[in-house]
């Protein structure tokens, strides 16, 4: 009996993740590799292995591209669709579905002006400069987000993006630029699930917008919706749609699902980058990095941070005495030039960090390939994926104690379109290191910043955001 659609190679998600990283690890550092394949706690123990991971290609540029492109190799080996490997799946897999273009173009005027949702104002001109310097006052964004922004305010002709065409894979999510790119008169691809509610909102929605969203219709209909298709089964059919989409394309991941569906879409998203870059070769990638994993910081975070641990507080030193040191611990050695944000949260769990360590791995490859890439990392956002973890909502609620401000879906959206639009646009030169190319135009929320390592103040974020939760 053939199994339909993507799958992992064995019942094992735990096993197929350890597999990937030694092997992303194997060549450029063997020592972290046999760690990986000795882990014998990998739900306890993960984070210190994705740390090692970043860690390894810092002040080695060779080094991080090659973790890269041996963890996607792996993961692409590893991964079935249908009876074969997921590498033949695209350009082999017989179509069980064929798919057709349903265009709808929107009835408003284009968007001629910048301008991103905040607190229940809409921010434009002096007052969205006025908070791009309050965001970089309190370590919120990086200046190089900043002066993305501002370039983008001063070009307004970009937001159309003439002459590219962006699919958006996840086309509802909450995190996603669809909404803005319409808004602002983009030609774009939405492709989400055949779920009728889903695809009904997805019309309405690009009538709303001034640009043209093109859906794709399925021939052959078992679901409640005649639009819309699904990654993990319409892999082929979706890759030979686009083959035949008209203009350059940008394509984005912003998929999401919960648990090891998240691995699976991911990977699905990551075969049809592959396939694209190969038959088209001038398409772009687009990705939202989430601000929980690891991130190499430079001199300017860590002077912050320091900034301020260096302020009183009368309850650090007995926390830290009652816990064990395990609270409210320092988040960068004193002088450091350079440092790691290790920001991964164990709520979300090993399925999530590999999902999003793959979107990074893609964007680093696709980089020294000399393709089109936009990579930022958004900030903590309250998206409902997020809402509906009791703990991380808790947290959440709590930040603002630490110096993070966790952003509303629809500022995070638009600041990250606009940020997409700038990266299609501005022409930037590809950085010395992969990280650098990950720190530019980086809006982690404050995480960077802040006074004392992420996990040893999650839990107390938590307790205090309980209270404000019930309230």
């Amino acid at each position: 009996m053939t199994d339909a659609g993507l799958r992992f190679p064995t019942e094992s998600t735990t096993s197929t993740a350890r597999d990937v990283l030694a092997d992303a690890l194997r060549k450029a550092d063997p020592v972290g590799a046999r760690a990986v394949e000795q882990e014998t706690n990998w739900r306890r123990n993960y984070l210190a292995h994705y740390v090692r991971a970043v860690e390894a290609g810092i002040g080695d540029a060779a080094a991080a591209r090659r973790i890269a492109h041996d963890g996607l190799r792996s993961a692409q080996d590893q991964m079935r669709f249908g009876d074969g490997p997921l590498t033949e799946a695209i350009d082999s897999a017989p179509l069980a579905q064929m798919l057709k273009t349903t265009p709808v173009d929107g009835g408003a005027e284009p968007e001629t002006e910048l301008s991103v949702p905040y607190r229940g104002e809409r921010l434009r001109g002096a007052a969205l400069e006025a908070q791009l310097v309050a965001w970089l006052d309190n370590g919120i964004i990086t200046p190089s987000c900043a002066d993305a922004v501002r370039t983008v305010m001063a070009n307004p002709e970009w937001l159309r993006l003439e002459g590219d065409t962006v699919v958006v894979l996840g086309a509802g999510a909450e995190m996603g630029p669809l909404r803005a790119l319409q808004r602002w008169g983009a030609e774009t691809v939405a492709i989400d699930l055949p779920r009728e509610d889903l695809q009904e909102r997805l019309v309405e929605q690009a009538r709303e917008g001034a640009g043209r969203t093109h859906l794709p219709a399925r021939i052959v209909t078992k679901s409640s919706a005649d639009t819309g298709a699904d990654l993990l089964v319409d892999l082929p059919a979706i890759a030979e749609w686009l083959d035949h989409v008209p203009g350059r394309l940008v394509l984005g991941n912003y998929c999401y699902a919960d648990g090891a569906t998240h691995v699976l879409v991911s990977m699905a998203a990551d075969a049809l980058a592959a396939h694209l870059l190969k038959h088209r070769p001038d398409t772009g990638l687009s990705f939202l990095a989430t601000p929980t994993d690891v991130y190499v910081v430079a001199e300017d975070e860590i002077r912050l941070a320091e900034e301020k641990y260096g302020r009183r507080s009368l309850t650090r030193a007995p926390l830290r005495v009652v816990s064990g040191g395990r609270l409210l611990q320092r988040h960068y050695a004193p002088g450091a030039r350079i440092g790691t944000c290790d920001a991964l949260v164990p709520q979300q769990g090993p399925n999530y960090a590999l999902a999003k360590r793959l979107q990074r791995w893609r964007a680093t490859d696709a980089i020294a390939a000399g393709a089109r890439v936009s990579l930022n990392v958004a900030p903590a956002t309250r998206t409902r994926s997020v809402l509906k973890n009791k703990a991380l909502a808790a947290a959440y609620s709590g930040a603002h104690r630490f110096g993070v401000e966790v952003f509303d879906p629809a500022t995070s959206n638009v600041l990250m379109a606009a940020l997409l639009v700038h990266d299609l646009r501005a022409d930037q030169a590809p950085s010395e290191e992969p990280w650098q190319d990950e720190h530019r135009g980086a809006a982690h929320g404050g995480l960077w910043t802040a006074a004392y390592h992420p996990r040893s103040a999650l839990g107390l974020a938590a307790v205090l955001g309980i209270g404000a939760l019930r309230g």
